[in-house]
C-alpha cells in the first residue's frame, strides 16, 4: 500500500527527500491550510504546528511505500509526529497526505516568524546535507540511532 507525503522544510528539496527515502522522487507544489511553520532554534529546518488561519506552502510526494515512510519516521525522529492532513494542489484539487507536525511538548524550541525556504536553499542546504549525509547508510543497515 502506498500513500502521499506533504513536506514543508528541508524535504521540499527532491535531492534530500530522495536520499532519505532511498530512491529518486519527484514532487509537485501543494499547500496545507490551518498550519504554520517556524524556524527551530539552532537548526536549519522548520517545525510545523496547527495554526488557525495559517497556510504552509510545500511539496507533495505521491505514492510512497511503507519502507519510505519507515525511513522518514526515523529521519524525523522524536521531535515530530506523523499525521494525515488534506492538502491543496496547484489545480485546486485536494488529496490526503501524511506530514510531520512538531510535537506540542517541544513547542518552546520554535522561534517566532516564518521559516524561509529560499534562505535555507542559499545558506542552510549544504550544511544540512553535510550534517545528515550518513543517514542513508544508518537506515540502510537497520540502525536508527
Amino acid at each position: 500500500m502506498s500513500a502521499h507525503c506533504f513536506t514543508y522544510g528541508s524535504l521540499m528539496c527532491e535531492e534530500i527527500m530522495s536520499m532519505v527515502c532511498g530512491r529518486p522522487l519527484q514532487s509537485e507544489p501543494a499547500v496545507l491550510a490551518g498550519h504554520r511553520r517556524h524556524p527551530v532554534r539552532g537548526e536549519d529546518y522548520p517545525g510545523m504546528i496547527a495554526h488557525r488561519g495559517g497556510q504552509v506552502p510545500g511539496q507533495l510526494y505521491r505514492s510512497l511505500d511503507a519502507r519510505a515512510f519507515a525511513r522518514l519516521d526515523a529521519f524525523e525522529g522524536a521531535q515530530y509526529q506523523r499525521v494525515e492532513r488534506e492538502v491543496k494542489l496547484a489545480d485546486g484539487s485536494t488529496v490526503h497526505a501524511w506530514t510531520y507536525l512538531f510535537r506540542p511538548a517541544l513547542r518552546h524550541l520554535l522561534l517566532p516568524g516564518e521559516w524561509d525556504f529560499e534562505a535555507f536553499l542559499r545558506h542552510g542546504r549544504a550544511r544540512f546535507i553535510a550534517r545528515y549525509a550518513g543517514f542513508g547508510q544508518i537506515v540502510g543497515d537497520g540502525r536508527t540511532g
